[in-house]
């Protein structure tokens, strides 16, 4: 993770949260006043965001005293603690909201990638993100779709040619679609060609697609027009796959999984706070 483009997103977050300042906390409390935050687990899961925690409470307050229990990628369970959090009050009340929002959603997204690779085992399926992630968050969701033991697609629409369906409407077909892209880049870019027939299967491959996805189609459909594949040209498989259907899926001989779920429809990890306060002589 790129920490100082994390800072700065960090730097924005709290200027949305905190603004001119914490009304609560500044009214409340004086500087010196002391405590700590213990975050722990209030479900079982799996653990994402110790930068978070780290840089986060650092930007706010350099003093504070900050120790992480869990490591990303660790296995959380009910009741466990993930870290404390030692130092100014006002620090800790005004960066909790914001911190754990992001680790409880990152968590969520690392928990459920997990899941899904514990459904591939035992074949050659692996399983990968989409773009479907929030808007401003998609280092942070990407990383923990990493950390839960998937895999990354395309970051944007800058690293990879994806020929969808309305490119393809739009071009004409498949092949012209394809031979204009290859007449514009370079060696370096591959270009994946979304289908839903047969017969665009076997366009994309005369195309010279790098990556075909079979889009929509079922683990019946898929197992059953592999065999035209040739060995040099990689395959994924995307739309309506959820964790209820997925080892059917990665049963098909298909290599790779994508599956937007893990990102555009999380539930964040229940993830909570024991405040303690330390009287200051």
């Amino acid at each position: 993770m790129n920490k100082i483009k994390l800072q700065e997103m960090l730097k924005q977050f709290f200027n949305e949260d905190i603004g001119d300042g914490d009304l609560s906390s500044e009214t409340i409390f004086s500087r010196i006043a002391q405590g700590s935050f213990t975050f722990y687990a209030k479900e079982d899961g799996i653990f994402c965001g110790a930068t978070i925690i780290e840089t986060g409470f650092k930007l706010l307050d350099p003093f504070l005293n900050i120790t992480l229990l869990k490591e990303d990628g660790d296995e959380l369970h009910k009741g466990d603690q993930i870290a404390i959090i030692e130092g100014s009050l006002q620090s800790l009340l005004s960066g909790e909201r914001v911190i754990l929002n992001l680790i409880q959603r990152m968590s969520g997204i690392a928990t459920n990638a997990r899941k899904a690779v514990e459904l591939t085992k035992g074949t050659n399926a692996k399983i990968c993100d989409t773009r479907k992630t929030m808007p401003g968050l998609r280092m942070l969701d990407k990383y923990a779709v990493r950390t839960g033991g998937a895999y990354n697609h395309r970051s944007g629409l800058y690293d990879c040619i994806m020929l969808k369906d309305n490119h393809i409407a739009f071009a004409g077909s498949i092949s012209k679609a394809v031979q204009l892209a290859k007449s514009k880049i370079g060696h370096t870019v591959k270009i994946e060609v979304e289908i839903e027939t047969k017969e665009q299967l076997l366009e994309a491959i005369e195309a010279g697609a790098d990556i075909i996805m079979f889009d929509n189609r079922t683990p019946e459909e898929i197992k059953q027009w592999l065999p035209f594949v040739p060995e040099h040209i990689t395959t994924e498989a995307s739309g309506g796959i959820t964790l209820d259907n997925l080892r059917k899926y990665a049963e098909s001989g298909v290599e790779w999984i994508s599956l937007g779920s893990l990102t555009h429809s999380v539930n964040a990890l229940d993830i909570s706070a024991l405040v303690k306060r330390k009287d200051v002589e």
